[in-house]
Parts: C-alpha cells; sequence; structure tokens
C-alpha cells in the first residue's frame, strides 16, 4: 500500500502549471481530447489598445494566451494560436501587431499568429514587467534594465536589440514607461522613487527626479504638452511638467488607496480617471479642479481591484479590466443643456464581457442541443455561458423581484452549491432550482429572461437545502433537505403537494424518471429510497455499506450511479432495485460523475485528479488521465459530442471532444499504470486539437489489438443474422404494402406542348450498342444467342449464372446482400419464368447455400419469401404435377416420367425444404438455451 501511494505521488508530480511532462505510452485518452476553454475574458494583467484607422481593438490576457476584442461590440475577434511557455507578463499593441512579453522572450503576433519572437538578455531582474512601441523602437523593462529593439530598413516591427539600460538600484525598481509626445527618441521611466527621462538613440539620462516623498506605482503622459502624470500608493496624483522641471499640479483624491493606473480624455474635456485598487475609478475635472464622480466597485478589491482604464482616443468611451475576469466599458453622456455644462452626468456601464472571477463549481447544460452551460461559482455569481458564441454568455440577474428573497444592499446571493434544470416550460414558467450554501429553501430560476424566479421552496423540515430536481414535465420541483426530508412542489404556483420523510440525514441526490412513475432518494445515510411519484407511495428502499454523497439518474435505461464515501461508484437497476454493477479504481474521494447520453458509459472524477470512464457492459475502465488540477464538477452534453469540466484553481469551464463521435472506441480494461497525464484545455485549444482532428490524431491511434473488428460469423455452427441496417428486412417483407402505399392516385397527363429539347431527345440519335445488323439494343449487359438474337442480362442475372456454372454461390450471395431492397424485388420478379426454369432453380440453390452457411439468415428467409410471392404460382403448378406424376407412376409402371426440364426447379426447392426444416429445428433449440440461460441469470 505504501509502494502505490509513493507510485501515485510520482505520477501527480508529472503534470506541473498545466503543462504535462513526458509520460509512459500510450499517450493521452483514448475517449476525450482537449478542445478550449470557455468564460475566461482577462486576468490583472494591463489591457492594451490598438488603432487601425478609426476603429480600436482591445487586448487581453488570459494566463498563457490573449484575446482581441472589437472595442466598438466587445466581439471576440481573435485569440493567439498558441499558448507562451510561461504566464504573460504584459502586453502592448500597435497598429496591426501584438507585443506579448513572457520571461525575457516577446512574442510579435498578427491575427493571433505569431509572426516573430524577440529574446532579451537573461536577467537577474526578472521577467519583462513593462513595453512601450513608438517610431521605430521597442522598449521593453523589467525591475532595474531597459532593452531597447530598433526597426530594420525591411522589417515591419522592431527586431534587433539596439542597446541595453540599467537603472541603479537607488533610484528605485521601474514601476512604468512612457513615451511623451513630441520628445523624440525619449522614454520617461518611472521608479518608485520617482522618474528619469532619457534618450534611447544615445543612452543618456536628460533628468533624474527622485526625490519623492510618496511611493510611485504608475506613470501616464497627458494631452498637454511636457506633462506627464505620476499615481502613488496612497492615492496622490503628480501633474509634472518636464520642460520647466518642477511639479505642475498636486491632485489629493481624498482615499488612502494605490493608484494602479491613468487614463486622460481626449475627446476636448480635460477629465481625468485613475484606477484604485480597491475597485474604485476615481473621476477628476482638471479645469475645475474638483471632483466629478465616484464609480464604486467597479471590479473587485479581493481580485486587485481595477488593473487598467483606457479612455478611447478622441471618445468619451471608458475601457477598463480587472483580475475578476470582467472586461467593462463606460460612456459620458453629453449634457442635457449647453447653457450649463458645470453638471456632467455619472457615467454610464455601455457593454462588457465577463466570467467567474473564482473557479465554479457547479455546471449543468441548460439544453438539448448544448447550447448554453448554466455555471456556479464561490464568488456567488451564476452565468449562462454559451458554447457557440462567446457574446451570447450572460449572467443570471439576481435582482429582487417581487417573492423572491433578495439580500439587502445589492448584495449577491450565497453560494449555490447544486443546480437542476429543465426545458419542458420553459416558455411558461421557472424552469431552474438552486440551493445555496446555509439556505433553507431553494430558489428558482427563469432561463429564458435569465433572472431569479418568483418562487422560494422552503424545506419540509426546516433544513438547510442541499439538492434540487425537477421532473421531465417541468411542473414539479423536489427539495432534499440536510435533515431527510422531501418536499415537491408546483412550479407553476410554488405551493407544496407532496412530502416524503424517509432519510435520517441530509438528502443528497433526487431523481424522477420520464413518465413521473417512479422516484428516487438517496441520502448520507447510505439509503436509497424508491417511491411511486404519481400514487405518492413508498415502494422499498436499499441500504448501502456507505453514505452516498453524488447520484445521477439515466432516465432513458432507468439506471441511477451513486458515488459512495467508500470510494466506489454502484450502478442500480431502479425497476428491479438490485446492484448491477459496482466500479472501484479511485483513490481519493469522488467529486462527480455523469452517465453518457446513450448509457453505455460512467464518467467520473476524483480529488486524485484522474477522470475515469467505466463501460457498463463490459463493467469495465476503459480510459483514464490524470490532469493537472482537480476536477471539481463534470457533465456530458445532450447530444454526446462533448465533457464539460471544471477545475481548482481554474475560473474557466473545460472542453473536451468525444472521438467516439467519430471512431471505434475499444472496451479493453486498462490498468491505472496505463493513466496518464493529460494537459487541461486551454483559450488557444493548442493543448489538443479540433473536434474533428482529435478523432483522427496520429499519436494516440489504437493498437490493432484494442480495436475489435466486427465479424460476418462469429462461429460456422451459430445462426447469424445480417450486419446491415434493420430496416431493410422489414422493408423487404412489407415490400407490397409499401409499392401500393407509394402507388400515384393519377395518372401521369401528357403535356400539350412538350418543349423543344424533349423532342430532340425522343427523335435525336441514340447511342445504345447496335448488333452487326444495325439494330438497336438497350443499355445493360448483352448476351447474343446462337441465332444471333440480342438477349439482355442485368448484372444480378450475370453473376447468378456463372455462380451456378461454377457451383459456387458465395460471391453472389454477397451481392445479393448488399443491393437494396427495391433492386431486390426487381431481379427476383424479373426471373425468367419459362421452362426450363433455370434461372429460378439457379437462385433457390443459391438460397438453399446460404442458409446452409448460417449467415444472414433473416435476410434469406425474406428473399424465399419474395420468391414465392413473385412465382408461387409456378412452384405450386409444378409441385402438383410432380405428385400427381408420382401417383400415376405408382398405378402404372409402363408410363415414363415427365421430362418436361422442371426436375432441376424441383430438386433444389426439395433441397431447400430439408436445409430449411433442419435449420427452424437448430434455430429453435439455440432460443431455448438462450432463454434458459437468462432466466437463470436473471434468478441470481
Amino acid at each position: 500500500m505504501v509502494s502505490a501511494d509513493v507510485e501515485n505521488k510520482k505520477r501527480r508530480t508529472e503534470i506541473s502549471n498545466g503543462v504535462v511532462k513526458a509520460a509512459a505510452a500510450p499517450v493521452g485518452s483514448r475517449i476525450f481530447s482537449p478542445f478550449r476553454v470557455i468564460g475566461n475574458v482577462t486576468n490583472a494583467v494591463p489591457l492594451a489598445i490598438g488603432t487601425l484607422g478609426q476603429t480600436f481593438y482591445i487586448v487581453t490576457c488570459v494566463g498563457r494566451s490573449f484575446q482581441i476584442f472589437d472595442a466598438n461590440t466587445l466581439q471576440l475577434l481573435f485569440v493567439s494560436n498558441k499558448q507562451t511557455p510561461s504566464p504573460i507578463t504584459c502586453l502592448e499593441a500597435r497598429f496591426h501587431h501584438v507585443y506579448c512579453a513572457h520571461g525575457n522572450k516577446i512574442g510579435i503576433f498578427k491575427r493571433g499568429l505569431l509572426e516573430h519572437e524577440l529574446e532579451c538578455p537573461v536577467s537577474e531582474a526578472g521577467d519583462i514587467l513593462f513595453m512601450n512601441a513608438f517610431g521605430d523602437f521597442l522598449v521593453a523593462a523589467t525591475k532595474t534594465e531597459l532593452f531597447v529593439f530598433r526597426k530594420r530598413l525591411d522589417d515591419k516591427y522592431p527586431t534587433e536589440l539596439y542597446q541595453t539600460l540599467t537603472i541603479n538600484p537607488l533610484d528605485g525598481e521601474v514601476v512604468g514607461i512612457v513615451h511623451p509626445p513630441t520628445y523624440l527618441n525619449k522614454i520617461v521611466v518611472a521608479t518608485s522613487h520617482g522618474f528619469l527621462l532619457l534618450n534611447i538613440r544615445t543612452g543618456k539620462f536628460l533628468l533624474k527626479v527622485t526625490d519623492f516623498k510618496e511611493s510611485i506605482t504608475c506613470v501616464q503622459s497627458a494631452p498637454a504638452l511636457d506633462i506627464i502624470s505620476l499615481g502613488t500608493a496612497n492615492g496622490i496624483v503628480f501633474l509634472y511638467n518636464l520642460k520647466k522641471g518642477k511639479i505642475h499640479r498636486k491632485i489629493q483624491i481624498g482615499i488612502d488607496t494605490r493608484i494602479n493606473d491613468i487614463t486622460f480624455r481626449t475627446d476636448g474635456i480635460s477629465h481625468l480617471a485613475l484606477s484604485l485598487s480597491s475597485g474604485d475609478i476615481f473621476f477628476y475635472d482638471l479645469e475645475r479642479k474638483s471632483r466629478i464622480h465616484l464609480l464604486r466597485g467597479a471590479h473587485k478589491e479581493v481580485k486587485g481591484g481595477v488593473a487598467s482604464t483606457r479612455f478611447l482616443n478622441g471618445l468619451p468611451i471608458l475601457v477598463t479590466n480587472g483580475g475578476d475576469n470582467s472586461l467593462k466599458e463606460y460612456v459620458f453622456d453629453a449634457p442635457m443643456s449647453t447653457s450649463d455644462s458645470s453638471i456632467v452626468s455619472p457615467p454610464r456601464h455601455l457593454r462588457s464581457r465577463g466570467g467567474h472571477s473564482a473557479p465554479p463549481t457547479s455546471i449543468q447544460f441548460a439544453d438539448s442541443k448544448s447550447h448554453y452551460i448554466l455555471s456556479a461559482s464561490s464568488d456567488r455569481t451564476f452565468w449562462a455561458f454559451s458554447l457557440r458564441k462567446d457574446a451570447q454568455s450572460q449572467q443570471l440577474s439576481q435582482k429582487e423581484s417581487k417573492n423572491s428573497k433578495a439580500p439587502a444592499g445589492g448584495q449577491k446571493f450565497p453560494e449555490i452549491t447544486s443546480i437542476a434544470q429543465e426545458s419542458a416550460r420553459e416558455r411558461e414558467w421557472e424552469n431552474v432550482m438552486t440551493t445555496h450554501k446555509n439556505e433553507t429553501f431553494a430558489r428558482t430560476w427563469n432561463s429564458r429572461n435569465k433572472r431569479v424566479g418568483r418562487w422560494n421552496l422552503n424545506t419540509i423540515d426546516g433544513g438547510l437545502a442541499t439538492s434540487v430536481s425537477i421532473t421531465q414535465c417541468g411542473n414539479f420541483g423536489l427539495v432534499g433537505s440536510s435533515t431527510g426530508g422531501i418536499g415537491v412542489y408546483n412550479l407553476q404556483s410554488g405551493i407544496l403537494r407532496k412530502n416524503y420523510k424517509l432519510h435520517t440525514k441530509t438528502v443528497t441526490g433526487l431523481a424522477v424518471d420520464g413518465m413521473n412513475r417512479k422516484m428516487v432518494s438517496c441520502g448520507l445515510d447510505g439509503v436509497i429510497g424508491f417511491y411511486d411519484f404519481s400514487k405518492s407511495k413508498f415502494l422499498g428502499k436499499l441500504k448501502l455499506d456507505a453514505p452516498i454523497t453524488h447520484m445521477i439518474y439515466h432516465k432513458s435505461s432507468d439506471l441511477i450511479a451513486v458515488a459512495l464515501d467508500n470510494l466506489s461508484i454502484v450502478v442500480i437497476d431502479v425497476v428491479t432495485r438490485k446492484v448491477v454493477r459496482a466500479f472501484y479504481g479511485h483513490t481519493n474521494r469522488i467529486t462527480a460523475l455523469d452517465f453518457s447520453p446513450n448509457g453505455r458509459w460512467i464518467v467520473s472524477a476524483s480529488l486524485d485528479a484522474t477522470i475515469m470512464t467505466w463501460d457498463l457492459p463490459t463493467g469495465s475502465c476503459i480510459d483514464g488521465i490524470r490532469v493537472a488540477r482537480v476536477v471539481t464538477d463534470l457533465k456530458f452534453s445532450p447530444t454526446g459530442d462533448m465533457l464539460a469540466t471544471t477545475h481548482v484553481s481554474e475560473t474557466g469551464i473545460s472542453i473536451w471532444t468525444n472521438k467516439a463521435q467519430f471512431k471505434t472506441i475499444s472496451t479493453r480494461q486498462i490498468d491505472e499504470s496505463a493513466f496518464t497525464g493529460v494537459a487541461l484545455p486551454n483559450v488557444s485549444g493548442d493543448a489538443g486539437v479540433t473536434m474533428l482532428e482529435g478523432a483522427f490524431d496520429a499519436d494516440e491511434a489504437e493498437t490493432d489489438a484494442d480495436i475489435h473488428v466486427l465479424k460476418d460469423q462469429i462461429a460456422d455452427n451459430l445462426v447469424t443474422l445480417s450486419l446491415g441496417p434493420r430496416s431493410m428486412l422489414s422493408t423487404l417483407i412489407n415490400l407490397q404494402q409499401i409499392k401500393a402505399r407509394n402507388k400515384p392516385k393519377e395518372a401521369p397527363k401528357k403535356p400539350k406542348d412538350a418543349p423543344f429539347f424533349l423532342q430532340a431527345g425522343i427523335n435525336g440519335s441514340s447511342s445504345s450498342p447496335t448488333l452487326d445488323d444495325g439494330s438497336e439494343i438497350a443499355s445493360g449487359s448483352v448476351l447474343l444467342n446462337a441465332d444471333r438474337k440480342a438477349s439482355y442480362e442485368s448484372a444480378f442475372t450475370k453473376r447468378l449464372r456463372e455462380a451456378a456454372e461454377n457451383e459456387s454461390y458465395d460471391k453472389f450471395l454477397d451481392y445479393l446482400v448488399s443491393c437494396s431492397p427495391a433492386i431486390v424485388d426487381a431481379e427476383i420478379t424479373s426471373l425468367n419464368s419459362f421452362a426450363p426454369f433455370t434461372e429460378i432453380a439457379w437462385f433457390v440453390s443459391a438460397l438453399t447455400e446460404g442458409l446452409r452457411s448460417n449467415k444472414n439468415y433473416e435476410l434469406i428467409e425474406a428473399y424465399m419469401t419474395l420468391l414465392i410471392n413473385a412465382h408461387g404460382d409456378l412452384i405450386f403448378h409444378l409441385k402438383k404435377q410432380d405428385v400427381e406424376s408420382d401417383d400415376q407412376h405408382l398405378n402404372d409402371s409402363d408410363v415414363e416420367p415427365d421430362s418436361t426440364g422442371d426436375s432441376e426447379l424441383l430438386t433444389a426447392i426439395k433441397k431447400w425444404e430439408e436445409a430449411n426444416l433442419a435449420k427452424n429445428r437448430n434455430l429453435e433449440g439455440l432460443v431455448k438455451y438462450c432463454s434458459g440461460v437468462l432466466n437463470f441469470l436473471n434468478e441470481i
């Protein structure tokens, strides 16, 4: 046991920072491929704004990738095509190119594609923290060093390291760099003690001011010439005149907080905006020397407040971002009256993009088409993320309604602990239910208008609400309690209709089947209760060996799967109320599990950072992977093409593609030693591949031993049905009814005036083959008789004749099975029914051989049925003549038997009857044997 723990710990250390190191083969998952992450917009790295003519774009960082948004609509335009080796530290945008710094390297991207990479000398000062691009230069700064890159003649961007400048540590650490307008080849380097003005072309320091008593935190150039602004850690802004070498103005905002960024309005109005670490944005009028407005709570203080603010050049629009995963735009409306311009309206929220600021804990697909995912997080927000278009993602409103118990003062609801959703009554009333931490009631939501609903459904015994469920019809909502009670409410009226009291501890799972007949509940007492929901009747219970923490219900197969505290997964048949499967394999507490839509698989995750896939028919684990961060919840999409997972320390929702949509997955049992580390999906998508490519990844190809190949026949002594579609047999049997139904009710009418091209087709020359005498032959195979008369032979008849001549019908039978029902019916009907009936005899012989081979049993019988329907009168007449001739031959031995040529057909029919009788007896024995085995297994 100790060695196993050491081995598990060793495997976990193979994955760090989301990057999977070398692992033993096979590499990756056999079923799931990393696709992408949804819900990530930005982090605490300051944004960058680029201009292209009169349009603006916004660049935000998400870990080791960046995203580009259209500033006009905040639509996502591009995502970096690959992740950087280390986290991105700063961004800069200039025209078509985005400069992305990570470690001591700078990647130059265009439209999300990496075009060039710059590398700075390795410095003890650490990573690149600031960048500024202007003219032919790009300046990158660490804490104490500056790296200057210059553009060559033929280059579109700086590529040559021009020089390296060192800042004296006594002057403080670099906190920002800025290029003052009209200052050729000059930059201002702000340090924690002051600032430096230097010429980057000559490398000379022109001005040095380091006598500020306050700690400098940021720097920005002002629209006025020679003026720069400096923000401090205690809420003071200095406007410094570089030309005069003195402080132009000192602004105290009255709030002792750190200033993260400064921006100036450039549309003709002298306003100043400050980003504060408290999450507020301070607006100041430079002309009137007064505060305009204080926008509180723009971003969360616990996430570092407002990381950066930028006024769009020439527009009254302010763009902000923060570490709370949100990007926002605010706009200043024009004054209502031109006579009094002293009244400035506060900034109005214009548009935003965002997501969870803390890792999500519960997710649920919101519709049957896998369009939206409902997601709840510990940041107390409730989101509906779109898998098709990021702009459609929306946070559900918690605005207080008439009956909802919303917290006072605009506070958020407590953290959501469980979610239930059904779409049947989405257009009529609430269709989402949630339980919240330390609340005694469940809340209802409406996924159509994205807001909290009317009802708060209390537990029946006053305990905390722990689990919820909604019936498939959408009429009833179930609420489970921490003290064991279960209440059933009408979601239209919010009235309690039923209540149950079975469990003695917390209810952890509730479910109702698709017909509202059977209800199932489970709890920490290890009891699974079964109820008749329509009659409100208790049917029985099943006691398991350990507390139950999770339960999922697959309504199509009436199976439930429960996760126990003993690290096992138990599958139970709701109809028989018996355990049908038990899976063991996780080494720590199971955090989530879910059925695949077809009910064949169960996917589970655990605190041991593994995701395992269990195959119910074989009872084995067919796939297992290790991830960098523990999975907190997972859900299979209703369409079965995706798996969504949430992870510790990840604010986004990871999407995995299901390779089983495109290729066969082996059901071979795998051991824990075969589990490999897989990198989590990311925004760039370079950890995995696209949905279709994931099915054909050559590196993850299965070996021949892992793939089960379907066989036409398992054993020669077993009767085998065909591998074709099931509809083919029903079509063959009911072909006459189908013809009668499709028969036109009216005869086609001849057109009065035929078009000219039809006349040309009718009267024109024919391209059909001709005989020596010039007579035309219809298309098809041509067989010339001895008298030079043409007879026509289709592919069906030709193969049948060749098979009879070779006395082997295998190839003909393969061709026959591959033909469509319409072709088979036409060919059987057109068999030559004139003496000597050779074609019919050949066909009966072929069916007899197919019957003896034990292959395609049901199709062979259907073909004989078609033959009887088409030529039954002929066969009946011949058999009748044969019986009469036998009787006459017995009465008069001198009469010679009839030699009309039909003996071959009669012989073939007799052989078929003998083979069919023997086959029916064999099949009857096999059916009885299988029935006995199944009855024996059901009684165990």
